[in-house]
């Protein structure tokens, strides 16, 4: 199955996670990331997911799933050991028109979870379509050796200069054409090396006064 790729904003909506695993938690960490009001629903809770709770950083109903219990989510992840508990959530969910992950079931699923590398704002996705997510492994961890910490770093400088262009010389060609020269100096090698001059140097040039680092608000940030 050829799945439509897709970046979803749902800081402050209601994600329901069914289970206490160790699947349960690897999403569980990547919904508060994104900032999702998250409920998890399992008798009992691995070390990761007590902690969050105890943190409030998620709402634990201690008990099994049951009809009802996926009003109001935005998104529904069921991820017990349960084959029936499980697409009893899916059946809720679609009867809802909430879009659900069945872990041990893609084929019934509305959406896969994509392997994740997040720098910064930045975010790397590899996926599978659910056939094999060893693969996306494999995949996600040899791109982690080739964007490291410095791409978020040299991201937050970019979005920088292109907000002070729009706000203070407008959206033209001629800015988009400076900005792709930016993107060609490898700014995160600059950010790696901690080249602040350099960078400095290379922003003056490219934008004049108003544009060293210092001025943008991003000097000193830490890529390690």
């Amino acid at each position: 199955m050829r799945y439509f790729p897709i970046n979803l904003n749902i800081r402050g909506k209601r994600a329901v996670i069914i289970g206490g695993g160790s699947v349960a938690e690897r999403k569980c960490l990547s919904l508060i990331q994104a900032g999702a009001q998250v409920t998890v629903i399992a008798p009992d809770l691995v070390n990761g997911l007590r902690d969050l709770h105890a943190q409030g950083s998620i709402v634990h109903l201690a008990r099994e799933y049951k009809a009802g219990d996926l009003a109001d989510a935005f998104l529904v992840f069921a991820a017990t050991d349960d084959h029936a508990t499980n697409r009893a959530a899916a059946a809720e969910a679609k009867a809802a028109g909430i879009p659900a992950n069945i872990a041990d079931a893609p084929e019934i699923s509305d959406f896969t979870s994509p392997s994740v590398i997040a720098r910064g704002e930045l975010l790397i996705t590899v996926s599978t379509g659910g056939k094999f997510p060893l693969l996306s492994r494999k995949i996600r961890e040899e791109l982690e050796g080739l964007f490291g910490p410095e791409y978020g770093a040299a991201l937050e400088l970019l979005g920088a200069v292109r907000e002070k262009l729009l706000t203070e010389k407008g959206n033209n060609a001629y800015n988009r054409k400076l900005l792709c020269e930016l993107v060609g100096h490898n700014l995160p090698v600059l950010v790696k090396n901690r080249s602040t001059v350099e960078i400095d140097h290379l922003l003056l040039k490219l934008f004049g006064p108003g544009f060293t680092l210092a001025e943008l608000g991003v000097k000193g940030k830490d890529t390690e």
